[in-house]
């Protein structure tokens, strides 16, 4: 029944239609109008003619209505039916690409498919393929043009995707995010369809002047139609692409069980670490750092250590990485700080602690506070505590991380720009803001005797930081020629395993007084 005849003023009119109905099949089979007559003239003389006329008029004008109100109550309807697919089109779309969204694929994936341009199908095809795209180098994009230029970038985006294919089929899910649904295709022809999507993408785009790129990352699956829901399909596609992003951009894949194996592992791996950090599982370890031109030590570098209740060393990069993405990174970071600062307390006073920060925690806001307030919990003098920042960590956001190395310098805390020459534009990191020591990663050092440009780079930045007048360390000293080298090059501090390996708290101690009595042995 329309929903017009189910509304009250529906309900209303049909009363008056039905009224009117039943009086004129009165009149037909009862003879009722011959009665009506002699009615009005057997009692004329009391005004029933004028009471019979007024009611005929009311009837009239009665049925009248009826039939403008129901014009404008279905005409009302239909306003209501388009606003409501107004409605509905906006919750389902994307208001920027106009692309349907991810409630649009939520939706699509409950109901029976329909292929634009055709009748409507029970089912889509044997093959049918989900394809996630996901673009790379986005961000910098914002930076370069501003988020307007951003905007341009991404209609420009689904309008080149949209041209490979059934623009019904293309979905945004937020972001830089695409979903793509392909029909019949053959194992070759999705191999394909993949390669033509990051053509697409990555062809530069002109925006405000500036010819700008991004790349893309591509995972893809086939669905397995009438054993699984599409949006399992869906998820496998975006397991491939996330496994595609971490080689690099422009890389695609198609979905391997393995890749569901490592999501599931670092699962697990998330949750025993949050355990962890809660019952403070993870310690810190200390790799010493050697002055070489006197051969005493002069400080500590943290380390993160974890082993797991099984025994196993789970290797920092695995889970600062999940720490970092997940944001326990801070509460790690904390803990591990008020450690080390409690164990430097033991050392001679003269002992440097140098503690890493991560890239994700220069775009904190709180993090000098947070720092102060741990040395300030520890009694451990700032002047001993030296801050590790890689040159990556200050590209985020230059504005905080300005704010950030002020502060602590203000504190008198002291400031090493970390793995110095790998990371991003280096000079302009040292021109920028001010660093008390430079360390030297450790790459240069392994390869400098092998290779004649590695070592003339190594001489260059130690020259640099003489003319600057910024000390520097060289990290992964292994051998006595590397040794023999940096003396020569005039090199202020050691660290790599030539002088000990990182230790436990416990071994530092021991440490020390070794190191103390053989330098005292050969004075």
């Amino acid at each position: 029944m329309p929903a017009f005849f189910r509304s009250r003023a529906g309900r209303q009119c049909v009363s008056v239609v039905v009224f009117g109905v039943t009086l004129w099949i009165l009149g037909t089979v009862l003879h009722f109008d011959d009665r009506l007559v002699s009615f009005m003239t057997s009692f004329g003389e009391y005004g029933a003619d004028k009471l019979v006329l007024a009611l005929g008029i009311a009837g009239a004008m009665s049925f009248i209505y009826s039939v403008l109100r129901i014009a404008d109550l279905r005409k009302e309807m239909e306003l209501r039916a388009t606003e409501q697919a107004k409605a509905d089109w906006t919750a389902t779309h994307d208001h920027l690409t106009k692309l349907p969204n991810r409630y649009a694929f939520e939706r699509k994936i409950l109901s029976r498919p329909v292929r634009s341009g055709e009748a409507e199908i029970e089912e889509w095809d044997d093959n049918v393929t989900i394809f996630s795209v996901d673009l790379d180098g986005f961000k910098k994009v914002n930076d370069l043009v501003g988020h307007k230029g951003g905007d341009v970038l991404l209609v420009e985006v689904a309008r080149r995707i949209c041209a490979l294919g059934n623009a019904d089929c293309v979905y945004r899910f937020g972001g830089d995010e695409f979903i793509i649904v392909a029909f019949s295709l053959t194992a070759e022809r999705e191999e394909r369809f993949a390669k033509l999507l990051i053509q697409a993408v990555t062809r530069p785009i002109h925006i405000d002047g500036f010819a700008v790129e991004v790349g893309a990352s591509v995972g893809y699956d086939r669905w397995l139609e009438g054993s699984e829901p599409l949006e399992d399909a869906a998820h496998r596609a975006d397991l491939a692409m996330y496994e595609a992003k971490s080689r690099g951009p422009n890389h695609y894949l198609v979905f391997e069980a393995s890749m569901q194996d490592k999501v599931t592992e670092r699962a697990s791996l998330e949750s025993r670490l949050r355990a962890a950090i809660a019952d403070k599982a993870i310690m810190a370890f200390y790799q010493p750092l050697i002055d070489l031109k006197t051969g005493q030590l002069c400080g500590f570098e943290a380390l993160a250590r974890w082993v797991g209740e099984d025994g196993i060393n789970i290797p920092p990069p695995v889970f600062i990485d999940i720490a970092e993405e997940t944001g326990m990174i801070t509460a790690l970071f904390e803990d591990l700080l008020a450690q080390a600062c409690g164990d430097a307390l033991t050392w001679p006073v003269h002992v440097t602690l140098s503690f890493n920060v991560s890239p994700v925690q220069m775009e904190d806001r709180l993090l000098a506070s947070r720092i102060l307030k741990v040395l300030s919990a520890s009694r451990l003098p700032p002047h001993r505590l030296e801050i590790e920042i890689t040159e990556n960590a200050l590209i985020q956001d230059p504005a905080i991380a300005a704010i950030i190395l002020e502060e602590l310098h203000m504190a008198g805390i002291q400031i090493a720009l970390d793995d110095f020459g790998t990371g991003y534009s280096s000079l302009a990191q040292l021109a920028r803001y001010r660093f008390d020591k430079i360390k030297i990663d450790k790459s240069f050092i392994a390869t400098y005797c092998d290779d004649e440009r590695q070592e003339k780079i190594v001489r260059a930045m130690l020259g640099l930081s003489r003319s600057l007048n910024i000390k520097t360390t060289a990290e992964g000293v292994e051998e006595h020629g590397q040794l023999a080298f940096l003396l020569q090059l005039g090199c202020d501090i050691g660290q790599g395993y030539l002088f000990g390996k990182a230790m436990p708290a416990a071994e530092v101690s021991i440490f020390i007084r070794d190191r103390n009595a053989n330098l005292a042995s050969t004075a």
